[in-house]
Order: structure tokens, then sequence, then C-alpha cells
């Protein structure tokens, strides 16, 4: 495979970084996740304005990164893994760099940011979007700035093993009796005939995917609610599902025990995935 690492293009056996960098020492860092079919970068303008975004409030100098060569760097790992045909994946991390000593504040004034990126093809889940999937709930212990797209995810690793050792597809974080979101997923009920999901506040990364299925529903006629729901009205939701780069609209027809609507996937689920279909 070849990979990106500050401006160079090589082997991942011969990519190395510092142990003092700081994403490795304390997940100093943001990053993002692209689409892509044929050689095509999907929503990319979205993507990287989170990413700016993420840069900005966690104050990496993000002057460097703009969109443009953003996707000039994508595009290149797509072509030079030859990716240019059906469904691939771009991952991209920006670090704070690397500095010694190691300390909690930042590294002195005109400290490098690690820059890492890296392709891989992908294989789009239509075989559990046909049947819909089941998830569980867990409390949202995270930190307070979901919102930002850090590399900080533990939590969120923790979270998912509990979802693959319960034979789930996800696990949906609650806070207060309320749904926020999933480990790497936003959550969608249809509740009362009305779309909700919840409100992008710093209790959510508001997922790009998110954004796409709200325009499409709203220009579809559907009515939306950016409101959060309850365990509760979730449970009695007549259909539910999830969304982000990877799910597409991926189907839930299960949380924990309970059956969501006819245990099936919902007929505004299947719409919206059609709709906003990357291929």
């Amino acid at each position: 495979m070849i990979v990106h690492l500050n401006g160079r293009y090589l082997a991942d056996r011969d990519a190395s970084v510092s142990p003092f960098d700081r994403g490795f020492l304390f997940g100093d860092g943001v990053y993002e996740v692209v689409r892509a079919f044929d050689g095509e970068l999907i929503e990319a303008g979205r993507h990287w304005r989170r990413l700016e975004r993420s840069l900005r409030e966690v104050r990496i100098a993000g002057e460097k990164f703009a969109a443009e060569q953003m996707s000039e760097l994508a595009l290149r790992l797509l072509e030079e893994n030859g990716l240019k045909r059906g469904h691939a994946i771009v991952y991209l991390e920006i670090t704070r760099g690397s500095a010694t000593p190691r300390t909690h504040h930042f590294p002195p004034a005109g400290t490098a940011p690690t820059v890492f990126a890296y392709a891989t093809p992908f294989a789009p889940f239509d075989g559990q979007r046909i049947n819909g999937v089941p998830i569980i709930l867990a409390p949202d212990e995270r930190w307070g700035r979901c919102d930002i797209k850090s590399v900080n995810l533990l939590p969120n690793a923790m979270a998912k093993q509990a979802a693959v050792d319960a034979g789930a597809w996800e696990t949906v974080f609650v806070r207060g009796g309320v749904v926020t979101e999933g480990t790497s997923s936003n959550l969608f009920a249809v509740i009362g005939g009305v779309l909700r999901t919840h409100p992008a506040t710093h209790a959510i990364l508001g997922g790009v995917t998110r954004d796409v299925v709200l325009e499409t529903a709203r220009a579809s006629g559907l009515t939306v609610d950016e409101t959060a729901f309850t365990v509760a009205e979730l449970e009695t939701a007549e259909e539910a599902f999830l969304t982000s780069t990877t799910n597409d609209v991926m189907p839930v027809v299960r949380v924990d025990a309970t059956v969501i609507g006819s245990g099936e996937p919902g007929e505004i689920a299947r719409r919206l995935g059609t709709l906003t279909a990357h291929s």
C-alpha cells in the first residue's frame, strides 16, 4: 500500500511516525474519512469543511490544509493504489506534531503538524441494508466535545466492541435518558410520522451523511425535526436507521431486545437509502 506521510508518498512499510508524536502520546489530533466511487470523492467539500472546523476548534494551524490540497492528496492515493474503479475509502489524520520533552501544553510555535493518509478498497454493506441490523444502547461517557472529529476514540472503540460481543451492528449512546449517536454513526427515528434526529450540538458529531439525509428528506416532502428523543420514544418508533460515510442509510430493526416497527427495514429508510446511494 502507498500512503502519504508529511508530503511524501511511500510504501506503508517505509512510513514511520516519531514515538513523541502528540497523536500517539495524547490523542492530540483530528481525522476525516471520505468515500470514493470510480475515482470520484463523495461529498469531499463537506468533509474538508468539517476537517477545517475540527482543526480550528483544537487550535492546530489549518491554513496549510486547503480543500483543494486535501482533494489532490486523496485522489493521488486512489491513483497510487489502483483504486480508480469501484468503492474506496480515504483516511486522513492530522496531529499537532512531534516535540520533546513531552508536555501537556502545546509544543513551541512552528512545530510542524503530522499529516498521514491512506486509501483502501471498500465493500458497501448491501446485505445488511436489505435485512436491517440490531443495535445496543450504552451510557454516553465520552467528553463534552463530540462535535470535534478527534482521534481520541477509546470510549467509541470500547462501545463498538461491546456491540460486536453482543452480536449487534452498533452501540448507540444515551446521555440522561436521551439518545445521542452511535460510536461511528448518527441515528434517526420515525416517531409519530416525523423523522427525528439529535440536533447538531456539542453532544454529537455532525455527520456528512446525516446532513445529506436531512436535506434529501426535506426535499422529498418528509416532516423533519432535529429534536432529541428518549429511549422510550426510540423503542416505540415506527422505524429507525443509522447514517455514516460507510453505513450510508442502514435500517435498524432491533434495539437491545426491543423490535423496532415491523422488525424489517422501514419505507422511509429504504426511500432515503435509494435517494442518497453512492453508486
